[in-house]
């Protein structure tokens, strides 16, 4: 059975094993040679097949000809839809300059080349305006660099050897699947769990202590936990006048927070504070594995910097399971600019547009030329964005032009003026890079192309043969591409990158920061230290919209949609006379949505949860959780603040 590769936004990156009966896929499951993958796959992936070959895959170029937003189009032939392509963006050239062409790139589903190969060279060369990828990870990676330079994080490999394992603001059971084994394993050889997050989710359930942290309120707990053991003489100071730069400077900032007011701001009470704190002090080897949770809030920066400081502060490095877990992904050993000709070429500087501010931008709220084109590829704004109204408000407007490169006819296609269709992952020659190991794969293609669809790199090179770049510069063949960016041997299958213990913090790597030390004050960043800032609302339930086992981000949606419902704890429920399955109102000031109410005590009092990734088509009124999302910005990096929602709650009779 064929092998490749799956490059999806979750931090596995499995190798899979597929099953192929005349052309078409009938079974994904696991391929041998990936230590992380144990011999099975994700649930979702295993139905993979349904969006590959299913009704609402696109096979050809479409042309509008209906409204916007009503997904009515004709079919039209590659060359067509291309010239319409090029003829909208060299009018808007001429009327507006190239900023007002507004390429919308994540691919965060896609491969290395997929991401990174020659779209970022076509955007680049033209002088398009360049969108910000803030809307994750952005905010908790700037954090990290702040404190550690590039210097690569934990293996969770090495986590086996610890202690003592805290999981903070992630929720692995569902989007990182194969670490809870390992969490399990170390488990049975005696290490304890401590769990951070405002929902008792599986991981929680099992874990020693739960703490259930109130939404934006991390950076408060971390450094509660910070100015305890100062008090408590248990910072590690032999290492940190090694290892370190600025404690005076964190510890000024933590010792407003005792454990009493920390407790009135979280939500987690004192002793369970002081607990934790202790405990992470005194228990070696300790492994800090962080998720995403906690940068989506206008604290999100301070919330980062303030956690990732708690291993520094506690010398929990330098032997096997201790150490801090985030993104892996730049430990592999590629460079995407290597074999790009124009990387070292002085462009002009371009337009910058943060991609949580797209529904006010194209709304017109915002400096500068208005948006006249508009190219999405790899991404679904309209169910992805904050604002969901404004986007949808934007992308309805007859002056602009949006193209659409995708595999289903999602939400934000139906805008479109020209849809493409786009490659599966199953169907193409790329990397798959993961950021939960230290593994890389070679992609390899199992089937045919189905349709019409082309790779993101071939519809780039077919824009920039119309406006007559050099040909050269946008050869999309991808063993050239791959070659070139394989920086040692050549990748065939699934590769351990890292060998298992060889990055261990302070021991085999350390900061790259000039003095080698970890900086817990940055007097050149915008938040040199963590500061908490409240949120005044008239509306009293924080929203929160997570990731569950069914879809990733709101890729499968359309046939593996996790039900439509608000979940609530029953103290909230009763409070508003909300009944279980029970029609309610959702509203703030951005928009209302309705859904069936859901009592779920795995919550804590005052938050309740509508799932990420819905479809309009599965929502009463075609407005998600997004549409409650305000566009204010986190404080490092300007990253979204999705956990920042605020509303209310009423039963609708």
């Amino acid at each position: 059975m064929p092998i490749t590769a799956c490059p999806l936004d979750c931090p596995d990156s499995c190798s899979l094993d597929v099953t192929v009966v005349d052309g078409r896929i009938t079974k994904v499951d696991a391929a041998p040679g990936n230590p992380l993958t144990e011999g099975y796959i994700c649930q979702k992936v295993k139905r993979h097949a349904e969006r590959v070959h299913g009704p609402a895959r696109i096979l050809t170029p479409l042309v509008r000809i209906g409204a916007k937003g009503t997904g009515s189009f004709r079919v039209a032939t590659w060359d067509e839809a291309l010239d319409r392509v090029v003829d909208s963006l060299q009018a808007a050239i001429a009327s507006e300059g190239p900023a007002s062409v507004v390429p919308y790139l994540y691919n965060s589903s896609g491969g290395v080349l997929a991401a990174s190969g020659l779209g970022p060279r076509l955007w680049r060369r033209m002088g398009a305006s360049r969108v910000l990828e803030t809307i994750c990870a952005t905010t908790a990676g700037t954090a990290y660099r702040q404190i550690y330079g590039a210097m690569l994080p934990a293996d969770p490999f090495d986590m086996e050897h610890a202690r003592l394992i805290v999981v903070w603001g992630a929720n692995p059971t569902v989007a990182n699947i194969h670490f809870a084994p390992l969490v399990q394993r170390a488990q049975k050889a005696g290490a304890r769990v401590i769990v951070v997050d405002p929902r008792r989710t599986a991981m929680a359930a099992r874990a020693d202590r739960h703490l259930a942290v109130r939404p934006g309120t991390d950076v408060v707990l971390a450094l509660a936990m910070a100015r305890h053991l100062d008090r408590q003489g248990l910072l590690a100071h032999d290492f940190l006048a090694v290892h370190a730069t600025g404690l005076d400077e964190y510890l000024a900032a933590a010792a407003p927070w005792t454990l009493e007011r920390a407790a009135d701001i979280t939500g987690v009470p004192a002793p369970d504070i002081a607990a934790t704190a202790e405990e992470y002090a005194t228990t070696t080897p300790a492994f800090l594995r962080t998720g995403w949770g906690q940068e989506r809030n206008r604290n999100g920066g301070s919330a980062c910097l303030a956690i990732y400081a708690l291993p520094v502060l506690t010398g929990q490095f330098g032997q096997l399971g201790a150490g801090l877990m985030t993104s892996l992904s730049k430990g592999a050993p590629l460079s995407v600019t290597r074999g790009d000709p124009d990387a070292r070429l002085d462009w002009p500087a371009r337009r910058e547009v943060n991609m949580n501010l797209l529904g006010p931008f194209l709304c017109g709220e915002l400096e500068g030329p208005p948006a006249r084109v508009l190219f999405v590829q790899g991404a679904n704004p309209v169910a992805m964005n904050p604002d969901q109204v404004r986007v949808r408000r934007g992308l309805a407007r007859d002056d602009l032009f949006t193209v659409v490169h995708e595999q289903v006819m999602t939400d934000t296609a139906r805008f479109a003026d020209v849809v493409l269709p786009a490659t599966t992952h199953f169907e193409v020659d790329d990397l798959a890079v993961s950021y939960g190991s230290y593994v890389t794969h070679r992609m390899r293609p199992v089937i045919p192309r189905v349709g019409e669809s082309r790779t993101n790199d071939e519809v780039s090179a077919a824009i920039a043969q119309r406006l007559g770049y050099p040909a050269e510069v946008f050869d999309a063949d991808p063993e050239r591409m791959i070659a070139a960016m394989t920086v040692d041997e050549p990748i065939e299958g699934a590769r351990l990158v890292r060998a298992a213990g060889s990055t261990v913090g302070f021991r085999d790597v350390f900061p790259t920061h000039a003095d080698g030390k970890a900086h817990l004050h940055d007097p050149t960043s915008n938040r040199p230290v963590p500061t908490y800032a409240g949120l005044d609302s008239a509306y009293p339930l924080t929203l929160l919209s997570p990731a569950t086992h069914r879809t990733i981000n709101s890729m499968l949606g359309e046939f593996n949609s996790a039900p439509a419902v608000i979940s609530m704890h029953p103290d909230d429920a009763a409070a508003r006379s909300v009944v279980d399955g029970e029609r309610v109102r959702v509203w703030n000031d951005l928009a209302s949505i309705v859904l069936p109410a859901q009592i779920d005590r795995d919550l804590r009092p005052g938050v309740c949860v509508v799932p990420k990734g819905l479809w309009s088509s599965q929502v009463e009124g075609e407005l998600t959780a997004n549409a409650l999302v305000p566009t204010t910005l986190s404080d490092l990096a300007d990253g979204a603040c999705f956990n920042d929602a605020r509303v209310e709650v009423a039963a609708l009779g």
